[in-house]
């Protein structure tokens, strides 16, 4: 099954844009009369038939569509970016894959890299939902200092994971089978004391992920795998 993207489907449009067109008509050569399978992002699949096989508009005419049910917890991960770009981005892929809700790059003491390229991210996140067949599309964020983002941070239940031995509170064990979970995953150089304080502060708690020490990509991935148990 191969899935196409249109996020404007619900707004009475009914023709890709330009990327998924060249796509479907130059690469896959698919024709007027052939039918192709589409998401919104929204919750809903479609069956739909091509009417006009033009590569920079590929129109079409919907005969199916399916609802999807949004997952029974809200995943948000606010992940400090990785010194090496292509880590991020392979979080983000995977973490698409497993099923995430809303991805925020947090800028810490630690981090080594400041900026992040929201457009890149999101790329990779619509590749993911096509590639793992999901109906459902995550909030990509644009990177925010990291004080910034705990005055704004909601969810029932929220979380910050660093390293720290002596804790034996597990996210695997605190976490609830359903409302919103935040989970914050710190730089290289981990959270600094003052923003573990402050995390606290905020109403966070501190978890561990285990008693290996993580790569903060592979802490974000551990994190999303445990929400969605």
């Amino acid at each position: 099954m191969l899935l196409f993207y249109q996020p404007e489907i619900g707004n009475g449009v009914h023709h890709l844009n330009e990327e998924e067109s060249r796509h479907a008509v130059k690469v896959l050569r698919l024709g007027t009369g052939q039918e192709i399978d589409l998401t919104n992002g929204q919750g809903q699949f479609y069956k739909a038939r091509i009417t006009e096989a033009h590569q920079k508009r590929c129109g079409f005419d919907i005969s199916e569509t399916k609802t999807v049910a949004p997952f029974p917890v809200h995943r948000h991960l606010a992940i400090a970016p990785t010194k090496n770009i292509d880590r991020l981005e392979w979080f983000v892929e995977k973490a698409v894959e497993f099923g995430v809700d809303r991805i925020t790059p947090i800028i810490c003491d630690h981090s080594e890299r400041r900026i992040v390229k929201r457009e890149r991210l999101h790329k990779k996140a619509v590749s993911a939902m096509k590639q793992s067949l999901k109906a459902w599309f995550p909030q990509i964020d644009e990177a925010m200092p990291y004080k910034s983002f705990l005055n704004q941070a909601e969810a029932d239940q929220k979380f910050i994971a660093y390293v720290d031995n002596d804790n034996t509170d597990y996210l695997s064990k605190l976490k609830k089978a359903s409302g919103s979970h935040l989970v914050l995953i710190g730089p290289e150089g981990d959270f600094s004391e003052n923003e573990v304080r402050l995390a606290i502060e905020s109403g966070f708690t501190t978890v561990s992920l285990g008693p290996s020490r993580l790569r903060t990509e592979t802490a974000a991935i551990a994190a999303v795998h445990l929400l969605n148990l």
